[in-house]
């Protein structure tokens, strides 16, 4: 004899199903950038896109045409006030030490490259900024340290560029009507990203590219070679003089040589000319010794060839890349490869500073999305956010996460005059083109 199913059972799989059917139809008709309210007022921030000149080493290449199909979506939607690129948008560093990054021409010549190579997401683009419903907003990465606004509005024409008035390579970005919100790459903090107009002027007259243009240089070469091998990186041992000069120099010896020795392998000598420049007023070829501090005798002087002096010019580097509260030298060389370091900086060069207004700060450049909230100097909720990256995942990112994401984005929907009404950020992940919701908060400013 058969059993029968109760009817309490039989309304419960009903129920069950129901419920299936409904969140399944939930997550295929998700989509942020349309709301229930007949208004534009979303801000989309997006960063680190890394667009090459040459696909054949460009840091995106698979992730290019969801990028393309992710800016339609925005162009699409209904409710995108803004879509803010900071920083990184166009890449002149990730580029081989043995290349010739402009082929002999110029920077305008490599714009339009960069164009033609990825002509699928500048379209999308330009299709957005042409129609003009939705301001789309750049700020300077440290990738795109030296390109000029010019530049930039050859293949963008009409794009609205946030920089510095008074230093090159940088900007900030605070919506209209919204001075609480900061939006920038986050590079002017590091030691090796921030623009360096002091070093190297005698090599290269009016040159601001700092150390980390060349430790990408080399780390792309080691890309296309694919070398492990290890070489044996030059000793230098601590300065007997104890001098703070000098102990910074080894600091700086010691990044180095945990890059060369650990990370970014080469099949060449290191002292074997291979890193071609013609940037930036660079014109000579160069050898990783010339990067690497040295000294003769151990526990001896310490120098090095390019960058002389770096260590003791921080200060002064800091002043004139607007870094309002100062930042020790030798806390910004030991933590130059800290994504934690660059997330301290929101907090510490806005919220804890009496001087700064920013509740909601948004960087790039260190590709770890995230979000964390924390209290101002005067006890108010403040919220900062990382906007990750969109490069294809790939093995020698510099600061390995066995949890890192890409295809990032963040949202941010601005409070209403109802008294109740917060201001909320929501960072997403748009992976395999399914958007999913990596975290969220809110605040009232």
């Amino acid at each position: 004899m058969k059993k029968s199913i109760s009817t309490a059972r039989l309304i419960g799989f009903l129920c069950l199903a129901i419920c299936l059917l409904i969140s399944c139809g939930h997550n295929e008709t998700y989509d942020p950038f349309n709301t229930e309210k007949n208004e534009r007022n979303l801000i989309v921030i997006i960063s680190d896109l890394h667009l090459g000149a040459d696909i054949k080493y460009a840091e995106i290449q698979d992730n290019l045409g969801p990028l393309e199909n992710f800016l339609y979506q925005i162009k699409n939607s209904r409710n995108v006030k803004e879509l803010v690129i900071a920083g990184d948008l166009l890449d002149e560093w990730f580029v081989p030490a043995s290349v010739d990054t402009y082929q002999g021409r110029d920077q305008a010549d490599f714009m339009e490259r960069i164009a033609e190579t990825n002509k699928g997401v500048v379209d999308a683009f330009n299709e957005i900024i042409e129609e003009g419903m939705i301001l789309v907003t750049y700020t300077p990465g440290n990738h795109d340290l030296t390109v000029t606004a010019e530049n930039v509005d050859k293949i963008f024409p009409g794009i609205h560029q946030a920089r510095d008035a008074q230093a090159f390579g940088l900007g900030t970005y605070s919506p209209d009507n919204y001075p609480e919100i900061a939006i920038e790459h986050g590079h002017r903090y590091n030691f090796f990203c921030a623009p360096d107009p002091l070093s190297n002027q005698g090599a290269a007259p009016g040159t601001i590219l700092p150390p980390g243009y060349f430790f990408t240089r080399i780390a792309a070469e080691h890309v296309i070679q694919k070398c492990y091998e290890p070489q044996t990186v030059p000793l230098v041992t601590p300065n007997v003089s104890n001098n703070e000069s000098q102990n910074l120099l080894y600091v700086y010896y010691k990044i180095w040589e945990w890059t060369l020795g650990s990370l970014f392998h080469i099949e060449n000598t290191f002292d074997e000319k291979i890193i071609v420049t013609n940037v930036d007023g660079w014109t000579d070829t160069y050898a990783v010794n010339d990067l690497l501090p040295s000294q003769t005798t151990e526990g001896g002087l310490i120098s090095v060839n390019l960058f002389s002096g770096i260590q003791d010019s921080w200060a002064e580097r800091c002043k004139l890349n607007n870094v309002p509260i100062p930042i020790p030298a030798s806390q910004a060389i030991e933590q130059v490869v800290s994504a934690l370091q660059t997330d301290r900086m929101a907090v510490t060069q806005y919220f804890m500073n009496p001087d700064s207004d920013k509740r909601l700060v948004v960087f790039g450049h260190t590709h770890e999305a995230k979000m964390k909230a924390s209290l101002n100097y005067d006890g108010k909720k403040s919220l900062y956010v990382n906007s990750g990256t969109w490069i294809d995942k790939v093995e020698h990112d510099p600061t390995p996460n066995p949890d890192k994401t890409t295809m990032n984005f963040v949202i941010i929907t601005p409070q209403d005059e109802n008294a109740s009404s917060q201001t909320r950020v929501t960072l997403y992940n748009f992976e395999n083109e399914v958007i999913t919701q990596m975290a969220e908060d809110s605040l009232r400013f």
